[in-house]
């Protein structure tokens, strides 16, 4: 590996999965110049075809050994969620880096698997936790943590996708890990969890739905309703789904109250993309964050950046242990008939 600690230096990455969101994320990391793509990795050759108009220099490879034979500082994994985890392993094993698309892995136990990995390897982990980078989010975090909302005692959490997945293996729980709360609330999960400093969660509860009816345990939910208690007493109820007739694309939201004041991030117009921020105090409220922002790739970038400047292992990687536990707890609680956890 040419990248050394505390050396700032364009590290060299390999990109694995190259479908649309591992296309758009590599675009937007080409375009900031701050590493090199070496490799570039997808069982599909067209899909590596159109990386390369991206990435021209870069070696077009079929899988991910192929692309660590390369010797890349980083690895870049936007591959199906079944080989989240085991691709993640092997990347750290052979002394890479790590940026994975969300989840890491499809059960807590393999997320504390490849969180251990990157220990022993003392290697950077990074995951598509995006939402997190965006303006909003970066307007209210600040709130709930200066104490500005008073005490935070609720959060109320909604995404709903008109359209759900469109690729088969979204709907084998064996293979994605779940359904609408993995795919989708695992984003606003750990919007609340991250926001709140990750506070121990006391209780869950949770129903799933498949097709309008109570999911058994080996199907994935398309809606999905929780809430999660906290050890200081905050109330966070979730609720998610797949293809609901909401008359519009999306509806994502998410409400911050405090015994002082509140604030909410919320899509604009059905977008999955824009979002706008508010402070409300009483019946009034003010703007804190507005669209445009361009925040897509800004998660991978940022770990590129700490990538370039030599950082190692990260021992806040070690909260996605903890945002997957709650996840497991949730589909263990909405799957298995009595509702609680």
């Amino acid at each position: 590996m040419q990248l050394s600690l505390g050396a700032r230096t364009r590290p060299r990455l390999a990109f694995v999965g190259l479908g649309w969101i591992g296309r758009a994320r590599m675009e937007a990391l080409a375009g900031t110049g701050v590493a090199e793509i070496v490799a570039l990795g997808d069982p599909d050759r067209a899909a590596v075809e159109r990386a390369l108009e991206l990435a021209p220099e870069a070696a077009a490879v079929g899988s991910l050994e192929e692309a660590l034979a390369h010797r890349p500082d980083g690895v870049v994994i936007a591959t199906p969620s079944a080989s989240h985890a085991t691709g993640s392993l092997a990347a750290l094993e052979a002394g890479c880096a790590v940026f994975c698309q969300k989840p890491l892995g499809r059960t807590a136990q393999e997320v504390r698997a490849v969180v251990e990995a990157a220990a022993r390897a003392d290697r950077l982990l990074g995951v598509d936790l995006s939402y997190r980078l965006t303006a909003a989010m970066a307007a209210i975090r600040p709130l709930v943590a200066s104490g500005d909302l008073g005490r935070v005692f609720a959060i109320d959490l909604t995404f709903h996708n008109a359209y759900g997945p469109d690729k088969a293996w979204f709907y084998d729980r064996a293979l994605s890990g779940g359904g609408c709360v993995m795919d989708l609330g695992v984003h606003l999960v750990d919007l609340a969890l991250w926001s709140l400093d990750w506070p121990e969660v006391r209780h869950v509860e949770a129903q799933m739905l498949a097709a309008g009816r109570p999911a058994r345990a080996h199907e994935v939910e398309d809606y999905a309703v929780a809430t999660l208690q906290t050890a200081e007493g905050c109330v966070i109820r979730l609720a998610c789904s797949w293809k609901l007739q909401a008359g519009r694309e999306a509806v994502i939201e998410a409400h911050f109250h405090g015994t002082q004041g509140g604030a909410s991030l919320a899509n604009v117009g059905g977008s999955f993309y824009d979002f706008a921020a508010h402070r409300h105090h009483g019946t009034g409220t003010r703007p804190l964050a507005e669209p445009p922002d361009p925040w897509g790739g800004r998660a991978l970038a940022a770990w590129a950046e700490r990538l370039a400047a030599g950082e190692r292992f990260d021992p806040e990687a070690r909260h996605l242990v903890t945002l997957h536990e709650v996840l497991d707890r949730i589909h263990a609680a909405g799957t298995r008939g009595d509702g609680g956890g």
